[in-house]
């Protein structure tokens, strides 16, 4: 069974995470209207800076459109989408999307000069992984049904609850395919 992934192309590697998840066997767009979400089945939301991703999501009426699409539909936020998707946002009221049960730390590993590689161990993804942490947040607390699925030196860097998965760094920028064969796999069982 084939799934059409969309990547919204606001900010962010966008041709990276097209190329990973055509790589993972899903179709896939670059979403930059509303209307184009309802031939999707699950929705990627790249990195960028949050504030200014959320700007463009209302001024081009994606905002309202994406809540709609996530109450039955799988999506992948990493960096930026991450911080998108969570509940709680360190220092800021209210959250974006509100999606996943997470209180997040913007920029949480420094500035861009800060930016950095690990090596990750990622349950149900790989033994090791590549982690391109660039201003990038952690989580600092889940909630009851969020699985945590990696972390870095104690501090929550992926996640999963239920069709929604997040991660703090950027998978797109490895030429390594696992981690969006994950959510390729996540949006199939959705389906």
């Amino acid at each position: 069974m084939t799934v059409k992934i969309g990547v919204l192309a606001l900010q962010g590697a966008v041709s990276e995470h097209i190329k990973a998840l055509k790589d993972s066997g899903a179709e896939t767009i670059a979403v930059k209207d509303a209307s184009q979400l309802e031939e999707l089945d699950g929705l990627v939301l790249p990195g960028g800076e949050s504030t200014t991703m959320r700007r463009l999501m209302d001024k081009y009426g994606l905002f309202d459109a994406i809540k709609i699409f996530a109450k039955k539909k799988a999506i992948f936020g990493t960096c930026a989408g991450l911080i998108l998707m969570a509940k709680e946002i360190e220092g800021r009221k209210g959250p974006h999307l509100g999606l996943l049960d997470i209180d997040v730390k913007r920029n949480a590993f420094g500035s861009q000069v800060d930016s950095f590689e690990s090596d990750l161990k990622i349950d149900h993804v790989a033994e090791s992984f590549d982690g391109v942490f660039i201003r990038a947040p952690y989580i600092k607390k889940v909630g009851p049904g969020v699985e945590i699925l990696s972390t870095y030196n104690q501090h929550i860097v992926a996640c999963r609850q239920g069709r929604f998965l997040a991660c703090a760094f950027h998978p797109e920028l490895t030429g390594d395919t696992r981690f969006h064969e994950y959510f390729v796999k996540i949006t199939k069982e959705n389906k």
